[in-house]
């Protein structure tokens, strides 16, 4: 089961897909989950492997969703009693087992991703500050070889981007410096990138987007270009530039949020109901259990929840929310 897990996570990691590692920690019997299970939570909400029973999966299911959103890991706790302890987010859930159980999770989220259209001096410095940083680098550009960008991941000697796998983790700078300019620059923005950046003079970089204005670009799309690109630290060396670009991505990544959040992952967040009965979370799109009453619908996590709820439905049906 290890060997699995391993290969699927680096299955997952070889095509920059977003999952959490959820691991069983600490449990107290009497219940299914044991130290040592884990399980990957995908984007989507499935998940793969073993944490525990039923009752327990979709509590892990929706943490890890929020580590995914948020990047941050976090030790949950499922257990029939509240222990409000410091630094655990705890479930209390009085329909499984009667045990603990302590999971911890950890979202693994893609490398941000440096893509460098041009084989400058700034780009050659640009690649090989943000490959020792831990950033994915690719290099797009006419002549550009693996000598001249030994820390590139990939290097292509084209502009066609279409076939690179482009998310908002992606941030291209454009640094041709009179190599095919107008084409890169175009290309960029032609991509769905949200950060683009051109080295060059206002002048150089007005002429070029005035150029493309008249190619068809859209004028907001036109208005996103960072140009002079950097942060201005009154840099001049082409060492000096390569670090106010790479400063000016870190802030970029801070100030706009742009930890990544898939939409399926926001989408399954949005799409839950408390079971009125235990007070666990629920699913709307894998609930298989569902009660009406009074023209609502109420979700629950197992059978016996909807039963103890069908019994009485106005007793918990109007009864305070947890």
């Amino acid at each position: 089961m290890f060997d699995q897990f391993l290969s699927k996570a680096d299955e997952l990691l070889a095509k920059g897909e977003p999952f959490a590692v959820a691991l069983v920690v600490r449990y107290e019997a009497p219940i299914s989950g044991k130290p040592g299970n884990k399980a990957i939570v995908f984007a989507d909400g499935k998940i793969w492997g073993w944490i525990g029973g039923g009752c327990a999966q979709p509590v892990v299911v929706k943490e890890a969703l929020k580590a995914l959103a948020d990047g941050q890991p976090r030790l949950i706790r499922i257990s029939p009693s509240s222990s409000a302890e410091e630094g655990i987010v705890d479930y209390t859930m009085t329909c499984h087992s009667g045990g603990t159980l302590d999971i911890y999770i950890e979202p693994v989220l893609p490398k941000p991703h440096v893509l460098i259209l041009g084989r400058s001096p700034v780009a050659q410095t640009l690649a090989k500050l943000a490959r020792t940083i831990g950033y994915a680098v690719s290099i797009a550009a006419q002549g550009a070889d693996h000598e001249t960008f030994p820390d590139a991941d990939l290097v292509q000697t084209n502009l066609e981007l279409g076939q690179l796998k482009l998310t908002n983790q992606t941030f291209i700078v454009v640094s041709t410096q009179g190599e095919y300019d107008e084409e890169a620059l175009e290309a960029a923005l032609n991509s769905a990138a949200s950060y683009v950046a051109f080295v060059a003079s206002k002048v150089k970089a007005g002429k070029v987007l005035d150029y493309l204005k008249n190619r068809g670009i859209a004028a907001e799309r036109l208005a996103q270009v960072r140009a002079p690109a950097g942060l201005d630290i009154h840099a001049s060396s082409p060492e000096e530039i390569a670090v106010s670009i790479l400063a000016e991505i870190i802030q970029a990544r801070k100030t706009t949020a742009t930890v990544t959040k898939p939409k399926a992952t926001l989408a399954v967040l949005q799409q839950e109901a408390r079971d009125p009965i235990c007070g666990m979370t629920v699913n709307l799109t894998t609930a298989k259990h569902r009660s009406e009453f009074c023209g609502d619908s109420y979700y629950f996590c197992c059978a016996g929840c909807k039963q103890t709820f069908d019994k009485e439905p106005a007793k918990y049906a109007f009864a305070p929310t947890h």
